[in-house]
């Protein structure tokens, strides 16, 4: 089933350690999480670009992910690089996938900052006050603590959403203000919302 996205990893992959340049980018990050394990042993280049990738994201996102992954990607272009063959089975299948499934049920992800009160604010009872939200279509992800001065830390957190079931802005506005959160989190901004 994921032989396909292998199999065009590894042709993509002689002689470059990252996707596109010489350092980590979007598209490696885009890539990573199309590919759902680490590729067998026979596609070497696949497999030492999916280490790299996997302990450069560890190391910026040292939290562990929460929640389910689509498995139902196996229509994602990881490189652009199509053959008309290819953009029209493609369009087929998207076709055939619109027809089953409700009208607009796209995907997006956010990058959140939640603030603090001040620099006594435990963090940790920070980061499980803001994953008690659960709602349908609403999948928390990686997270990391990034200074912002004077001792002070922001809870960077990433998330998943449907579109149709979760809308961010009043997900903030209903959960920021309710316990425990209001008790942890000064306020809460989006830093980057991306469909997906």
């Amino acid at each position: 089933m994921h032989l396909n996205k292998f199999k065009s990893l590894e042709q993509h992959l002689p002689g470059k350690t990252y996707i596109s340049g010489d350092a980590i980018s979007k598209d490696d990050t885009k890539v990573f999480a199309a590919v759902p394990s680490k590729p067998e042993a026979e596609f070497p280049n696949a497999a030492r670009w999916y280490d790299t990738v996997a302990a450069t994201l560890a190391s910026r996102f040292p939290g562990k992910a929460v929640g389910d992954v689509d498995e139902d990607d196996d229509d994602l272009d990881l490189y652009g690089d199509e053959t008309e063959e290819d953009k029209k089975a493609a369009d087929e299948r998207a076709a055939s996938k619109t027809s089953s499934k409700k009208k607009g049920s796209g995907k997006s992800s956010v990058l959140l900052d939640v603030k603090p009160w001040d620099d006594g604010t435990d963090m940790k009872k920070l980061e499980e006050a803001v994953r008690s939200v659960q709602m349908e279509g609403l999948t928390w992800g990686a997270s990391k603590l990034v200074p912002v001065g004077y001792g002070i830390k922001k809870l960077q957190i990433m998330l998943t959403i449907v579109d149709d079931l979760v809308f961010v802005d009043s997900l903030i506005e209903e959960h920021q203000t309710e316990e425990p959160i209001n008790e942890y989190a000064q306020s809460c901004d989006i830093v980057a919302f991306n469909k997906i």
